[in-house]
């Protein structure tokens, strides 16, 4: 009987050493994972080099006159010439939008008696709208018809990414690549390997439109002269984490 209740007394015991020596503090509840894990973080970095899918251009038209209504026909007219142009050019009439507007009466300053007026004066009547041209090779032959088309004012070739086609998407696969081999060399520094994949974080991409801009007109993209629509560098980053065996 002795022997059972000395038993009991040394389990007993033991229990609460067990209970009292367990370290609860690093148990991380509901994940039901010993805390802290094991990981390594590591960013990773890709970058190429793409040819610029688009040119934009605006082209304006600016009117002035005693009478408004002269004014703003006129701007009209032409601005409403250069869009058909422009259409029968082969741009799609989504890629064309009127950029700005403006209606304004101009003041002028005269002196009666000695005495400084401000009188009212000629209206001025601007209109510029705004081109997408998505076959680069064409840039230099629109330029070309803006400044032949009545345009007082062409801006472009402003040379850039297709955003739409995200070129930077087909760099995380390297992206991550590259992560991996640094995770790796870490890894194998501390003596141990990779496991999982805990979490993949994209960062920042850097430089991812770096347009070409020329002027139209005079000296510029305009009367038939060459442009070059050049390159974007693009780039993904990515933080990765992986968990260590």
């Amino acid at each position: 009987m002795m022997k059972k209740g000395f038993m009991s007394l040394f389990g007993i015991v033991v229990l609460l050493a067990i209970l009292y020596f367990f370290p609860w503090k690093m148990i991380t509840w509901g994940k039901i994972v010993m805390s802290p894990e094991r990981v390594v973080t590591v960013s990773g970095y890709a970058e190429s080099k793409e040819k610029n899918q688009i040119a934009n251009f605006s082209a304006g038209v600016e009117s002035v006159n005693d009478s408004k209504d002269v004014a703003v026909k006129d701007v009209n007219d032409k601005i409403n010439a250069i869009t058909q142009s422009v259409k029968d050019f082969g741009i799609d009439a989504s890629d064309i939008q009127t950029q700005s507007m403006s209606v304004y009466q101009r003041q002028n300053t005269i002196y009666d008696n000695g005495v400084q007026k401000n009188v009212p004066g000629q209206w001025d009547v601007n209109n510029t709208i705004a081109i997408t041209l998505r076959d680069v090779a064409r840039a230099s032959a629109l330029a070309d018809l803006l400044t032949k088309g009545g345009a007082t004012n062409v801006y472009g070739p402003n040379f850039q990414l297709d955003t739409s086609k995200a070129a930077e998407d087909a760099l995380t696969a390297d992206a991550i690549a590259n992560a991996k081999v640094k995770a790796e060399a870490m890894a194998a520094a501390s003596g141990t390997t990779l496991d999982q994949v805990v979490s993949v974080a994209e960062g920042n991409s850097g430089g991812v439109v770096y347009p070409m801009y020329a002027a139209s007109g005079l000296g510029g993209g305009g009367g038939g002269a060459a442009v070059q629509p050049g390159s974007t560098m693009v780039s993904k980053t990515v933080t990765v984490v992986w968990s260590l065996k």
